[in-house]
């Protein structure tokens, strides 16, 4: 049989989370145990388990309660190789070696042992904010798998004064700082406004990285999961 399928096989890469392709996340478990994205999960080969990961705690169960931020995770353990994705969404990884990145939740696809989570106030924005704004700190050392609707930017917040839409924001390092600009004028009052009202602010030494996007939305499920973000908050 001739077929133009060889382009598609499957990589050979012998890290723990190595990239299939730009929107298909390998992942071999005999190197390691991962939480990932409830439902992101597209085929494996091996001797595979899934199960319900939960919150890890009372705390972060009543975080996440109470905030609505934080995502479903599933636990992943087993040996063999996963294949997660999410809605074709472009996948990027990053590693971190005892540090600590601050993600959007629905931007969160997978994540090893190594790591940790929390729930965290957005700095800024508990004077601004009617119940204040969250987004998971996730830290220790370990891989983590983030996903952007479409191909992002990644901006040095040191070179100069950053903003940024909150759902646009999808993550930044643990030496940025965070705050909310507004730009309130009386045209806002008779639906004259840019629109741009509010913006996440950064500033410090580090990156945050923007994706050309302020969110997917499939179905109501969907919409609700991303409106219990930093940007539903914003726009509540």
């Amino acid at each position: 049989m001739q077929t133009t399928l060889g382009q598609f096989n499957e990589t050979q890469s012998q890290d723990a989370f190595a990239l299939q392709n730009s929107k298909l996340l390998k992942v071999r478990l005999e190197a390691v145990t991962i939480q990932a994205k409830l439902g992101s999960m597209v085929a494996y080969q091996g001797d595979v388990t899934f199960e319900h990961a939960g919150s890890g705690g009372l705390g972060r169960m009543l975080k996440k309660a109470v905030t609505g931020e934080g995502v479903q995770l599933m636990k992943v353990t087993g040996r063999g190789e996963v294949f997660l994705a999410e809605q074709a969404q472009d996948i990027h990884l990053i590693y971190l070696e005892n540090d600590m990145i601050t993600v959007n939740g629905p931007n969160l696809l997978a994540f090893d042992s190594g790591i940790d989570w929390d729930i965290r106030r957005v700095e800024g924005a508990s004077g601004m904010m009617g119940g204040g704004m969250y987004n998971m700190a996730l830290h220790g050392t370990g891989w983590v798998a983030i996903i952007s609707d479409g191909p992002p930017v990644l901006l040095n917040v040191a070179a100069a004064p950053t903003f940024a839409d909150a759902q646009a924001a999808i993550t930044w390092s643990s030496g940025v700082s965070t705050g909310i600009r507004t730009d309130f004028k009386m045209k806002n009052l008779i639906g004259r406004g840019s629109g741009e009202t509010v913006q996440m602010s950064f500033s410090g030494q580090g990156w945050v990285l923007v994706q050309p996007s302020e969110g997917q939305v499939f179905g109501a499920t969907q919409q609700q999961s991303s409106q219990g973000g930093l940007g539903g908050l914003l726009n509540s």
